[in-house]
């Protein structure tokens, strides 16, 4: 099992869901964090003083999946989310140990 990691623009959330349900994905999860990479933010000025934003709105989504489909998922994550600007942010693949299911206490790939 893998888990896939995607930190994008936050207006690109919408398509990136949408091309995750077109394959089939069942379950997400997704946070509102602030970060910066290569873009180090930007200065904005707010009633006449001129201030640094370092960290810049982000959303992740976060994937849990079977070996086999982490191709078709970062695939698709990368063509939703790309604008071709700075900013568009990154994606993360991760081996995951184990999961288990509270409800059913399944374990393996059947609680994911």
């Amino acid at each position: 099992m893998k888990k896939v990691e995607a930190i994008i623009k936050p207006f690109k959330l919408e398509e990136v869901k949408t091309g995750l349900n077109e394959l089939g994905v069942e379950g997400m999860t997704v946070t509102e964090v602030k970060g910066f990479g290569r873009q180090k933010g930007h200065t904005e000025i707010y009633r006449g003083s001129e201030y640094t934003v370092d960290f810049l709105p982000k959303v992740k989504v976060e994937i849990v999946c079977t070996d086999d489909k982490v191709e078709a998922i970062v695939a698709s994550i990368l063509k939703q989310a790309k604008t071709g600007k700075i900013g568009d942010g990154k994606v993360f693949v991760l081996p995951v140990e184990s999961a288990v299911r509270i409800r059913t206490e399944e374990t393996g790939e059947k609680a994911v």
